[in-house]
């Protein structure tokens, strides 16, 4: 193992001033006795914990949390989407849920090629045709009936009165409607709920949508059949017909929630539960954490360059191996076993250089050539626990913002635009410059590979941490860094979300990094090993609990049990607890 004492002579100030910074700049975690719900958006956390209060359990608030950020906030919240949740129970058990959208039936890997085998700009991301099959209801239902107590009623309420009364909008809610005022404008089905006569909403006023508090009612007394079948289910596909698209009844009739086993892991002292395939998030964390658990970070100290350098080169590592390896389960059979394996991350460790460039890796340890997949940045992520310890971290999505820019018409269900996640063509940098594989290739009834990363963290086998967050492919490694924040440089759950970041995906070969992340003089040093450094990532917005005190080596405040964080970089979001 090499180390640079130069890198720690010329750091040791500038470190201990960055990081009393970052603790300087942290608001204290909000705490509470019986129960945590964090989420991106105020009503949906009220929601949570008013079923809490009420005797729901944590997966009784994740289904209504669900339901109301599909009304409370609809560029990520969602319906028309898909997702995952993580779950362990108080008893022991853990599972997880992949309600991820799938390909319609009538998918096929060229259609979004021209006749000459290009790209078609737009037609994966915008519109009708670029819409998966749905399986949020699917999921939020399969919750409720394996692991929830409550019956529907209670859990969509929140929901309901939002959608059919309305709600104040806030700055951070009109920013995030003014993000898609021009592509509203293109769909009247759209236009007519989030823009008030044709121009953006302003602060104050009120979003009402009447008829998806009707969808919401008919998934309330009938379930999921209330949204797949019926007068919904054929307002979807007649328009996905009506707008070029290819989504049919027997797409809906056929789509099930899996229940997988989650990948587990262990770093340090601590167990890490997370998303397996098709997500490539639980495998990309074991992965990166195997790696860095044989080198010692916490003395290395945060974001000093040696750290920073092993950090980066685990990334560039798991990245390639994640994009080349993962997809669907039920498509493609991915080396778990060798890509989990310690003795896998100790032979990445002997191989890892002062500095490396992304174009001498290639998936495993040998330096050759890959290809490789996406997610759109624009998801959402809640963290729940209960009085009881069950531990829900759910992440869901609608792909981009608003995701196809479309409305089922007079169903409210805004539509997803997730089949621009698998592999459109081999080989061509999808909008976050990851270059694609062959094993996401669109197939019908596949499950694009995802990024989203719910994952619980726990210590002799019982939560101790909840985190998530929305980025695209940044969703890996900030859920990485939060966890190293807490486990290896101590942080108190607030200062760990809060801290400045970066990201590494292994194509492009530029870091990107955070304003604040790395010091005049740390940036110095690794770009002498050879390291290259972009411009700051877009903002991730994680959602995150920790379970006994507010920092793991801590002690509680008072006899609060739980603290919640969530992240300031984006103008929305509530932690709370009672």
């Amino acid at each position: 193992m090499k180390f640079y004492p130069l890198a720690k002579s010329l750091l040791a100030a500038a470190l201990a001033l960055s990081y009393l910074n970052t603790q300087a700049a942290s608001q204290a975690p909000v705490a509470a006795r019986n129960g945590m719900v964090v989420t991106a958006q105020r009503l949906a956390t009220q929601a949570g914990i008013d079923i809490l209060k009420a005797g729901g359990n944590a997966v009784d608030a994740a289904v209504a949390v669900g339901y109301t950020l599909a009304v409370v906030y609809p560029a990520a919240g969602n319906l028309g989407g898909g997702g995952f949740m993580t779950i362990q129970l108080a008893d022991g058990r853990k599972t997880f849920l992949d309600f991820r959208e799938k390909a319609p039936l009538a998918a096929s890997a060229s259609m979004y090629l021209d006749r000459d085998g290009n790209v078609v700009p737009g037609l994966s991301t915008y519109g009708h045709l670029a819409v998966g099959v749905p399986g949020t209801v699917s999921g939020m239902e399969f919750a409720r009936g394996k692991y929830g107590t409550m019956r529907r009623t209670p859990l969509l309420a929140a929901a309901i009165k939002y959608a059919q009364e309305g709600f104040e909008l806030e700055q951070g809610d009109i920013d995030m409607l003014k993000t898609a005022t021009n592509a509203f404008k293109k769909d009247p089905a759209t236009a007519v709920i989030f823009l008030n006569k044709g121009e953006p909403f302003k602060v104050g006023q009120k979003l009402v949508q009447r008829d998806l508090a009707n969808t919401l009612r008919r998934i309330r007394n009938m379930g999921a059949d209330g949204f797949y079948k019926g007068p919904v289910g054929a307002a979807i596909v007649a328009s996905s017909w009506a707008g070029g698209g290819i989504l049919m009844q027997a797409d809906l009739d056929r789509y099930q929630t899996r229940e997988l086993e989650p990948v587990e892991c262990t770093y340090r002292d601590y167990g890490i539960v997370s998303a397996p395939p098709p997500s490539s998030g639980g495998v990309a964390i074991c992965e990166m954490l195997n790696i860095l658990e044989g080198y010692p970070m916490k003395e290395l100290g945060f974001h000093s360059a040696q750290a920073v350098q092993y950090q980066i080169e685990a990334m560039r590592h798991a990245f390639v191996d994640r994009n080349s390896y993962l997809g669907d389960p039920e498509f493609v059979d991915s080396p778990l076993d060798l890509l989990l394996d310690k003795d896998y991350a100790a032979q990445i460790r002997t191989v890892i250089p002062p500095a490396g460039t992304s174009g001498d890796i290639g998936p495993g340890i040998a330096p050759h050539a890959a290809t490789t997949p996406h997610e759109g940045s624009n998801t959402t992520h809640y963290s729940i626990v209960d009085k009881w310890g069950n531990a829900v971290s759910v992440t869901y999505t609608l792909n981009d913002w608003f995701g196809a820019k479309v409305v089922a018409a007079k169903t409210g269900v805004l539509l997803n635009n997730e089949m621009d996640d698998f592999t459109i063509k081999v080989g061509v940098p999808n909008s976050f410059g990851l270059v694609q594989g062959e094993a996401n290739k669109i197939e019908r009834g596949k499950r694009p590979l995802s990024s989203m990363s719910p994952t619980i963290v726990t210590k002799n086998g019982k939560p101790v941490m909840v985190l998530g967050t929305p980025g695209g492919s940044r969703i890996i490694t900030t859920v990485l860094l939060t966890i190293l924040n807490v486990i290896d440089y101590g942080m108190d759950v607030q200062e760990a979300v809060d801290a400045p970041r970066f990201h590494q995906q292994w194509q492009p070969e530029e870091t990107n990094v955070e304003n604040y992340a790395l010091s005049p003089d740390t940036r110095i040093i690794l770009e002498s090993w050879g390291q290259k450094f972009g411009d700051p990532p877009p903002a991730n917005q994680v959602a995150a609990i920790l379970v006994g005190a507010p920092r793991l080596d801590g002690e509680p405040v008072g006899d609060n049990r739980y603290y919640g964080a969530i992240d300031p970089r984006r103008n929305s979001g509530l932690a709370l607890g009672y």
